[in-house]
């Protein structure tokens, strides 16, 4: 069984291990974010949640081995008694259920620092590993620093930082010492850990071949990745507060994840053992080095074949609530903007140009306004514009895009998305595809919003105003570039 499959690692972890043999089974809050993945049709996937003790057991029942691979990290003050709440639910249903193995991943710990004096984060990672470890049940937990990979945090922190700063002025953490490993390493070792011995219990550290300081890195990256010796100039005055800002200003990874990432970078994490290698030894040729591992995910992001990216999971904080069509909300506020238009062009065609909204696309309709309004989400701790697609064609249920998140998709029919930014209140978009065969085609277009309080309605009638220009805008130029489409020419022609 895998938990955290709507995640970065969850979501390469299932289908490497459909591949080596196993049947799985994955728990998920909402099984429908999985439905679109690859590797659906040959998984199990129930719904449950790693704090309801009785949706974990109906999911361990015959279950061999179990990863854990959740964390609560950002979903509010109390992160960390969350993590040891949920990490102890786990571990009595597995021993419950006769669970013969768990695994888990966990973040490589500095020597020789107590944890009281660690981050938050590693702190609640570290715990996790232990309540797991005092389970009764046998437990492997793998404890890694940065995972080079397309599409985790840590190196699209790395990418971006790198690639659009050919000068920078840096906090001091980029004298830290950093022992990388590669995703495809990760995912060989969580595989290779299902088939440890009974009497196997303990942590593991894993690390690629070298240590490398966080400035070392930038470097490295930038000649993998073409581009010239850049200038770093470290400071003493950038807080882990000032950094994760620093790095939330420049990247697509907001402050509340790029916080964590930064404050764990202030001490040294480099592997203390290699036990592992006992067990599992590597294949020739691995681990990967660093140079290596920035080049196949290099690859992977410029041949558009990310499996899955950080911002894969939902966002913590972001709103979860049902459609406003659900009965549950009968006799709520709910404003509504509606745009529909008659289009010459195909279904097919239309629906192109629906599907690759957003990202480098764009959404159709006046840019600075779609871009003010990424910003100042940025502002507010949100997730703001630049998270972007993970393939810039095709959308699955669970994908982010931008600001949003897919919430449904009926191919060549409905895209539905629901808002990540922060707002009072909760906000979908709706776009959709009507008619086909002999009658007229209309492109159908909602944005509903359903206000939190006072300053909900306040928020709303302030923008509406502008709504003319901007949904009003992006159903004419969708219909539009369908037009391009049909003849031929890209949307943006």
């Amino acid at each position: 069984m895998v938990t955290g499959a709507s995640g970065y690692i969850g979501g390469r972890l299932v289908p490497e291990l459909l591949g080596a043999g196993y049947w799985v089974r994955c728990l998920a809050r909402t099984p429908g974010k999985l439905r679109d993945h690859p590797w659906a049709g040959r998984a199990q996937v129930v719904q449950g949640d790693v704090l309801d003790a009785a949706s974990v057991a109906r999911a361990m029942d015959g279950v061999d081995v179990a990863y854990y691979l959740v964390h609560a990290l950002g979903t509010g003050r109390d992160f960390e008694q969350t993590d040891r709440e949920a990490a102890r639910v786990f571990g009595e249903q597995a021993r419950r259920a006769g669970v013969r193995r768990l695994v888990y991943l966990g973040g490589l710990t500095p020597e020789g620092v107590a944890e009281s004096h660690l981050s938050p984060h590693l702190r609640s990672r570290a715990e996790v590993g232990r309540i797991l470890l005092d389970s009764g049940v046998p437990t492997a937990v793998l404890r890694a620093a940065v995972i080079i990979g397309s599409g985790s945090a840590s190196f699209e922190m790395l990418r971006y930082l790198t690639e659009r700063l050919p000068a920078m002025v840096t906090p001091r953490w980029v004298h830290t010492r950093i022992q990388p490993i590669a995703v495809r390493d990760v995912l060989r070792v969580l595989v290779g850990c299902s088939r440890l011995p009974a009497d196997v219990s303990r942590a593991f550290d894993i690390g690629g071949p070298e240590v490398l300081t966080y400035r070392e890195m930038m470097q490295r990256y930038a000649a993998v990745a073409g581009l010239p010796r850049r200038l770093i100039v470290p400071v003493p005055v950038l807080t882990p507060g000032l950094s994760s800002q620093w790095v939330g200003l420049v990247t697509p990874v907001p402050a509340s994840i790029a916080r964590p990432l930064t404050e764990s970078l202030r001490h040294e994490v480099v592997c203390r053992e290699r036990d592992i290698e006992r067990y599992l030894p590597s294949p020739p040729g691995h681990p990967l080095g660093f140079d290596q591992a920035v080049a196949l995910a290099l690859q992977r992001v410029r041949e558009a074949q990310v499996v899955t990216r950080w911002s894969s999971a939902s966002v913590p904080g972001a709103p979860s609530d049902p459609l406003p069509t659900d009965p549950d909300w009968a006799g709520g506020s709910l404003y509504a903007d509606i745009r529909e238009r008659e289009t010459d062009a195909a279904p097919k065609a239309l629906w192109q140009v629906i599907e690759g909204i957003g990202g480098e696309n764009g959404w159709y309709s006046f840019p600075l306004a779609w871009a003010v309004r990424g910003w100042l989400d940025r502002l507010v701790g949100g997730v703001g514009l630049r998270r972007g697609r993970r393939d810039a064609r095709r959308l699955r249920v669970g994908d982010s895009l931008d600001f949003w998140r897919v919430e449904e998709i009926e191919r060549g029919r409905l895209l539905r998305l629901r808002a990540e930014m922060r707002l009072p209140g909760l906000a979908w978009l709706e776009m959709r595809v009507d008619g086909n065969g002999g009658g007229p085609v209309r492109y159908r277009q909602r944005a509903l919003f359903h206000p939190r309080g006072l300053l909900g309605h306040l928020y709303w009638w302030s923008v509406s105003p502008f709504h003319a220009v901007v949904f009003g805008g992006m159903a004419r130029n969708i219909v539009r570039a369908a037009a391009r489409v049909q003849h031929g020419h890209a949307p943006h022609s």
